[in-house]
């Protein structure tokens, strides 16, 4: 009788653990974006093929800066965590983003950015690459502008 209240008691104790609940009440969680489309409503496209692999950037704009044109082969999305930018493609479509707010950001279309404001624009961007590719191509150029 003894090993039978043992047993019923372990799979009690077996069967409420759950590692996936949060226990603590002061965890919060917000969505910030979900989509599966770029910022400009276009389809974002497949993965491609070979080693995937993640890269994160933190990318600081200096005030009064504009980025050179460049465009990014693979999916990527970000988080402006300061400051303000303006993206703006090879067709002249804008995007103004302000501090918190989230992009995902256009693939394999010409664009530059824009910190126009006297403060710096700090922004955290998520690249979901292939091993040994860059994550941005400068018009014109193979090259990678940071990485």
């Amino acid at each position: 009788m003894k090993y039978l209240i043992v047993f019923v008691l372990a799979c009690v104790a077996v069967g409420h653990h759950d590692d996936h609940k949060v226990h603590d009440t002061n965890i919060s969680i917000k969505e910030l974006v979900k989509s599966t489309k770029s910022w400009n409503g276009e389809l974002l496209p497949a993965y491609p093929k070979g080693q995937p692999e993640v890269t994160i950037l933190k990318i600081t704009v200096p005030p009064k800066t504009k980025l050179a044109m460049h465009r990014h082969p693979y999916i990527n999305a970000g988080v402006l965590l300061k400051g303000e930018l303006t993206v703006v493609t090879d067709d002249h479509r804008k995007l103004k983003i302000k501090a918190g707010d989230s992009i995902v950001e256009l693939v394999n279309q010409l664009h530059f950015g824009e910190n126009a404001t006297d403060e710096p624009a700090e922004i955290i961007v998520f690249y979901a690459g292939v091993e040994g590719r860059p994550v941005t191509v400068k018009q014109g150029s193979a090259k990678v502008e940071s990485k």
